[in-house]
This record gives C-alpha cells, sequence and structure tokens, in this order.
C-alpha cells in the first residue's frame, strides 16, 4: 500500500483520532512518543486500533475526510468490526 488510513485512541471506546498518512509506522511512533503536538498528544491517544491501506495519499486522504465526519457510531463500528477488544495493533505494523 502507498497511503494510510488509521485510528488512535486512549482507551476501548474513549477519544479517537482519525488521519492518514504515506508512513504508517513512522507516524503511529510519533503519535505514541508525543514528539509533535496535536491532537493524539493533548488527549493521549497512543493505541492503534484500526488502519486500511490505499492505493495514493489523495484516495486516503478523501477517505480520512469522509470517516472524520462520520457520526461516532459509525467510527467504532468500523473500529470493532476488525478489532472488537480495541487492542494496540503497533505490533502488527512493526513486525513485532
Amino acid at each position: 500500500m502507498a497511503a494510510w488510513v488509521y485510528i488512535m485512541a486512549n482507551r476501548p471506546l474513549g477519544t479517537i483520532y482519525v488521519g492518514s498518512t504515506t508512513k504508517l509506522v513512522q507516524r503511529v511512533w510519533q503519535h505514541r512518543n508525543e514528539v509533535v503536538p496535536s491532537f493524539t498528544r493533548e488527549y493521549r491517544c497512543h493505541l492503534l486500533v484500526y488502519f486500511e491501506g490505499h492505493q495514493d495519499i489523495r484516495h486516503a486522504m478523501q477517505r480520512e475526510r469522509n470517516v472524520k465526519h462520520w457520526v461516532r457510531d459509525w467510527k467504532v463500528e468500523l473500529i470493532e468490526k476488525g478489532n472488537p477488544e480495541w487492542d494496540d495493533l503497533y505490533g502488527l505494523i512493526v513486525g513485532g
């Protein structure tokens, strides 16, 4: 995949953040380590609970915008469809 849409959370059913990037491992690492001032830093959204691949960044950015405008219940449903326990998926993307 060339680009990614991802969701970070501070805890199961807690605060969530939707983003897109071309470098998923690097971007999630930045969120987890609070490298830059951001929403995820303020709300301690360190858990990668969802991600999906896209062929290019334009599609990923459009999907991000769409998901951000969804009602919260739809976002929760998206997460729980593939990750019902809200597990941290970071290990999957770093090969651990």
